[in-house]
């Protein structure tokens, strides 16, 4: 304490040379500087610590192992499923004894707002990229819907090619189409999507390409860097961080939000020539 007084050493220092947290050393140097005193530091100075419930921790056991997010989106969608409010700080801790999650040393630091740009409307745009399975090895590719994060259409296959891509592609269109036509394709510039080798006018004879060109959809390129249906099912039955966790929204749900007022529109019109045509019978 007196080192500390002298400002030989930090408060930070000092907290971990006495084994204990900031908050406490700042504590236990109130009452000395008001006191005098030098409290033990065992002593509780403040309300005494509850363990959860052991109704929480079978419910973050759960969630975690259905969903696998951590306690910050945990915390979201445990209050709109079950309408308990378990504070994110207790969850980790929970999750830390499970072995769900680990320790850090330090807090990173404070980043730059995050800004999501997204479309409003479900099949407005969609990502496609390829990754390698974890699981297998095997080349995944995945079409995203930009607005909803839900999975569209997706393909396992043994290399990451042209052809491959164009396929998963088509079956988004075929899965989705008769709801709204695709606007817009966002990749990086991987040969499974672009050609890198064009002439001086800047053309290519690239399959992916020219079905995109001849479908009149848009292709965004941006920087380089089939799973199983249980895997896409799970995918888009999970809340999203992306989405409104404080309804646990899934991109299942956001995919029916976001949809064009178009799509809905032509629903109402077939349902009135359905109920026409009953009529008339």
């Amino acid at each position: 304490m007196k080192d500390y007084e002298r400002g030989n050493i930090s408060q930070k220092q000092a907290a971990k040379a006495l084994g204990i947290t900031p908050r406490r050393f700042r504590r236990i140097n109130e009452i000395y500087r008001s006191t005098g005193y030098i409290p033990a530091i065992g002593l509780n100075l403040g309300r005494p610590r509850k363990d959860p419930p052991e109704e929480w921790k079978e419910i973050i056991k759960q969630e975690y192992e259905k969903f696998r997010q951590n306690a910050l989106y945990q915390e979201k969608t445990i209050y709109a499923r079950c309408k308990i409010r378990i504070p994110h700080n207790t969850i980790h801790k929970i999750m830390l004894e499970f072995g769900f999650a680990k320790e850090q040393e330090s807090k990173q630091k404070r980043r730059k707002p995050w800004i999501r740009y997204e479309r409003k409307h479900s099949l407005s745009a969609v990502h496609i990229d390829w990754h390698q399975s974890k699981v297998n090895g095997k080349q995944l590719c995945t079409i995203l819907d930009d607005a909803s994060r839900k999975v569209l259409a997706a393909g396992e296959f043994d290399n990451a090619t042209e052809e491959n891509s164009l396929n998963v592609m088509k079956e988004a269109i075929d899965k989705y189409g008769y709801l709204y036509p695709i606007r817009s394709v966002i990749s990086d510039h991987g040969t499974q999507f672009y050609a890198n080798k064009r002439d001086k006018n800047g053309k290519a004879d690239h399959a992916f390409e020219n079905f995109l060109k001849e479908r009149g959809i848009n292709h965004i390129l941006c920087g380089v860097n089939h799973p199983s249906d249980k895997m896409i099912t799970w995918y888009n039955d999970r809340p999203h961080g992306a989405l409104n966790l404080r309804r646990a929204e899934t991109p299942n749900e956001a995919f029916i939000r976001k949809m064009h007022p178009e799509v809905w529109l032509g629903f109402a019109r077939l349902n009135q020539d359905l109920l026409k045509r009953l009529n008339e019978l």
